[in-house]
């Protein structure tokens, strides 16, 4: 016979059984739990630890009725029993243990609130916290300690969701100007009252405000600051920020449109992704502009873009904007690599890193390729013997002025890119003290391809020992 064995290491795993009364084979929730396959049927609901009495009520029965099965029951005339304990020598229907259980489970996560509480007990309430904090600036969920300086009847009730609702306002305080006056006395936060929605936009703005943005850390909690509106004090503006984005909070309905639009006016952020890969993106051309402006002329051609892994844009440079300072840039681009961080599945994306001259090989293996291709070519042009001047850098075509025929200021080519031996993105290649570093120090030769990379070289007519000494005739030659 199939059987289906189920195990439970934590109390807070409640079996739910829909299974006839008979044949049960329960022994525990500490141990595994045989029921034919073809007569039962078992769900499994996660909980709470606050559901740990009712699951322990269940499972004594369960064991009360594995304990009596096999006794003559005698008959009972059945009798309406509210008790929780009533018929213990069987198993709860399931109907009637998971209403146990959400009634459980709404009384203990979610504390109640005071609104039925007459006024004058919530004013004490409120005197007894002011008198402890100096103010009324309560986090936006104050569950009342069971303690002496608070009324006996709001311990265990949520101060703050009651008084900073609409629904007490309108029935305790509305149309009741002595009342007003007692809670403008405590400093009563009156822009408490407005909807979720514009408090959430006027924390919003302010953050706008400090950071230029609204790309809110998840974790975000609007301080208790004066800078900041007293009303948005304590809101979990992170939290808001990602429920707008993933499950449209406050943009439904028939102000959405309206909504959207003053969100977007504040230069709110859709889509994360295709905004931090925005961002890498202009971070990486800028970083190229600049290599290219540094060595113009040949370096301006040459197209493979290295960024030194700690590179970090510095602070307060004139030469980045103000948006990228302190962009950890280099290590943006190991992750890039290594990682697939913003280019994953995404071919549009690979394709524009390219363009800029991006690999993703990384550097250390792009120079190799760099410098055994650059070896290749000397090393045909010079009958496959391998001996390269420390000073030799890969030449570009040379670059002449002269007049052209359609205009006198252009600034002619003399020959064609294509008959030139070397590609352009080796152009400016230090070829000559990138070998002597292979000879030297065995710069690409400490990695596992380190056998593979010296035949190379071998088959190129490496020198591994040159002779001491100046040459003549050291400079570039081609």
């Amino acid at each position: 016979m199939v059987s289906t064995c189920l195990y439970f290491r934590n109390i807070s795993l409640f079996l739910t059984l829909l299974i006839p009364r008979e044949n049960i084979s329960v022994h525990s929730f500490q141990y595994p739990v045989t029921i034919p396959a073809q007569k039962r049927f078992v769900r499994l609901q996660a909980l709470t630890r606050e559901d740990a009495m009712t699951s322990q009520i269940i499972a004594r029965r369960i064991r009360n009725s594995r304990t009596n099965r096999g006794r003559i029951a005698t008959p009972k005339t059945k009798e309406k029993d509210s008790s929780p304990e009533r018929n213990a020598g069987s198993p709860p229907s399931p109907k009637r243990a998971l209403k146990v259980i959400k009634k459980t489970k709404a009384n203990v996560s979610r504390p109640k609130k005071g609104f039925r509480l007459p006024y004058e007990c919530t004013i004490e309430a409120l005197r007894s916290y002011h008198r402890i904090y100096g103010d009324l600036a309560m986090p936006r969920k104050f569950v009342v300690p069971e303690h002496s300086d608070y009324p006996k009847e709001w311990h265990g009730l949520d101060l703050a969701s009651t008084v900073y609702n609409m629904k007490w306002w309108q029935k305790h305080v509305k149309q009741n100007p002595d009342h007003v006056a007692d809670l403008n006395k405590l400093g009563f936060i009156w822009e408490r009252l407005q909807t979720d929605w514009n408090l959430v936009l006027e924390a919003l703005v302010t953050y706008s405000s400090f950071h230029n943005d609204v790309m809110v850390p998840i974790g975000f909690v609007v301080p208790h600051d004066t800078a900041w509106p007293k009303a948005t004090w304590g809101i979990n503006l992170g939290r808001a920020v990602y429920q707008i984005r993933a499950r449209n909070d406050f943009i439904r309905g028939s102000s959405a449109s309206s909504r959207r639009a003053q969100l977007d006016r504040l230069g709110f952020v859709w889509d994360v992704s295709e905004y931090r890969f925005q961002k890498f993106y202009k971070a990486l051309r800028h970083f190229s502009n600049l290599e290219r402006i540094k060595a113009p002329g040949i370096s301006d051609l040459y197209k493979a873009l290295r960024v030194p892994s700690t590179f970090v844009v510095p602070s307060g440079s004139s030469d980045w904007p103000e948006y990228l300072w302190d962009y950890p840039l280099g290590a943006k681009c190991q992750a890039v690599r290594s990682k697939e961080l913003y280019i994953k599945n995404n071919p549009e994306r690979q394709a524009a890193l390219m363009e800029l001259g991006f690999q993703r090989s990384g550097n250390a293996t792009l120079g190799w390729l760099e410098v055994v291709h650059a070896a290749a070519i000397y090393s045909k042009m010079h009958n496959r013997h391998l001996d390269v001047p420390l000073k030799f850098v890969v030449p570009a075509p040379p670059h002449v002025s002269r007049d052209c025929e359609l205009n006198e200021e252009d600034t002619c080519i003399a020959g064609s890119d294509e008959a030139w031996p070397y590609p352009e993105q080796l152009w400016g290649l230090p070829l000559g003290q990138r070998l002597k570093d292979v000879r030297v120090k065995g710069a690409y030769l400490k990695c596992s391809a380190a056998d593979s990379r010296r035949a190379q070289l071998d088959a190129l007519g490496f020198n591994w020992s040159p002779k001491r000494g100046r040459r003549k005739g050291s400079g570039n030659k081609a």
